[in-house]
């Protein structure tokens, strides 16, 4: 399914819950990335491959109703360097991700509770784009190279936080996701071409929501 494809889906998704009579609520996010690694293993070597931590920002549009449910459309761009350690040696590639996913929300505490509780779980896509200027050797090459390209992915998401109303319309957020990908073989390219597993990425976060 191509990129425009995808984004119709999610948004016609996120369209549902304005059948159901509820509120609006934008908002935006700052905080970092923390990313798991994966073992890269190849007849003359092995490495650890993973991306950096990294800055991340947030924007979404929900929807919540005097029940428990609610959801929200999420967009999310982080910065990270590709990078590759083994052996005394590491590498290092520019690189930044893109998501776009759909994520239910749970409320533990009605609508007007103070301090909100909540859980989220979803699903969408996440673009890895290496950015850095190819060399013509670049460290491990033995074992993965490190590439100037774009890897589409389909993305989990799972997380939760709490919501503090600060005035009638107007809401702090502080929540963690932990976003889960095959892993990029794309922008990290094993030399024998096997995929070594997936990627975690724990993204802590504070932001502010406007509800209307």
């Amino acid at each position: 399914m191509r990129l425009a494809q995808m984004l119709v889906v999610c948004a016609s998704v996120a369209a549902v819950p304005a059948a159901w009579g509820q509120k609006w609520e934008i908002g935006g996010a700052v905080g970092g990335g923390f990313y798991t690694s994966q073992d890269i293993t190849a007849p003359t070597g092995s490495a650890s491959a993973s991306i950096q931590p990294n800055l991340m920002g947030s924007v979404w549009v929900g929807s919540t109703g005097t029940g428990h449910w609610g959801g929200e459309l999420r967009y999310d761009y982080g910065m990270g360097d590709l990078h590759l350690s083994g052996g005394g040696t590491s590498a290092s590639f520019a690189a930044h991700s893109q998501a776009i996913h759909y994520d239910l929300l749970w409320h533990f505490l009605g609508s007007e509770a103070t301090v909100q509780p909540f859980v989220a779980a979803g699903a969408g896509i996440k673009i890895y784009t290496g950015t850095g200027t190819q060399m013509v050797y670049q460290p491990l090459s033995n074992v993965a190279l490190l590439t100037q390209a774009q890897d589409l992915t389909p993305m989990a998401s799972v997380g939760g936080g709490l919501k503090f109303k600060l005035a009638p319309h107007v809401n702090l957020r502080l929540e963690v996701h932990d976003y889960l990908t095959p892993f990029p073989k794309q922008v990290i390219t094993p030399i024998t071409g096997k995929t070594p597993g997936w990627l975690q990425d724990f993204a802590p976060a504070a932001g502010v929501a406007f509800e209307f």
